[in-house]
């Protein structure tokens, strides 16, 4: 496991088995038909080899150092529908970005964090084409908070990025006031569960 700490905005680790690829995870998710609603297009235009930067949003109350390192966040007695979360991490230039840090954390299906250990929280690196894959639940909701997974990226080098990822179609996507429609994932429906996407555009 990579200890990690956070200092003046960046986060320092060692790197385990660096460049090596990520090992997949054991769930499987078939696609089937249908969509949950509006979606917000997860892969940055890279016209004229320039992308957006992805929005910085709070870290929030619950965030925990020295995450353990794993794809997968599922564990025994975890509620919530299944997720699959896939994506890239891209420099300003489009280039994909090898051995990025994303540490994630969120809610279980039942808008409950644990605070005291690392149930649903977790790190992992990018493979050799920048890609990311993240097995975990659709987080639940609670009191002022639509649904949301937080993450922090980190380009190796450079400078940590924080933010949070949300579902598209949720009532309380329009009263939350943190909600930011560029943060959105494309989502859709996959037998067991969901399946998500999106692509974070970091300075490297």
């Amino acid at each position: 496991m990579d200890d990690e700490s956070v200092d003046d905005g960046t986060l320092t680790r060692r790197r385990l088995l660096e460049g090596a690829a990520l090992v997949p995870v054991a769930l499987v998710l078939a696609e089937c038909g249908g969509d949950d609603g509006p979606t917000r297009a997860a892969t940055p235009s890279c016209g004229d080899d320039h992308a957006e930067r992805t929005e910085a949003q709070t870290e929030g109350p619950y965030f925990t150092p020295g995450s353990p390192r794993r794809a997968s966040l599922l564990g025994p007695g975890v509620p919530g529908t299944p997720l699959l979360l896939t994506g890239r991490v891209l420099s300003t230039s489009c280039r994909p970005l090898r051995g990025a840090l994303l540490d994630f954390w969120q809610a279980d299906g039942r808008g409950v964090y644990d605070n005291r250990g690392y149930r649903l929280r977790g790190h992992q690196f990018t493979n050799a084409e920048g890609r990311f894959r993240l097995t975990t639940v659709v987080p639940g909701l609670y009191t002022g908070r639509t649904r949301h997974i937080h993450v922090k990226v980190q380009p190796r080098g450079g400078r940590v990025l924080t933010t949070q990822l949300y579902f598209p179609g949720e009532p309380r996507n329009r009263s939350d006031g943190i909600y930011d429609p560029d943060l959105v994932m494309r989502l859709r429906r996959v037998a067991g569960g969901r399946r998500g996407s999106f692509d974070f555009v970091v300075r490297a």
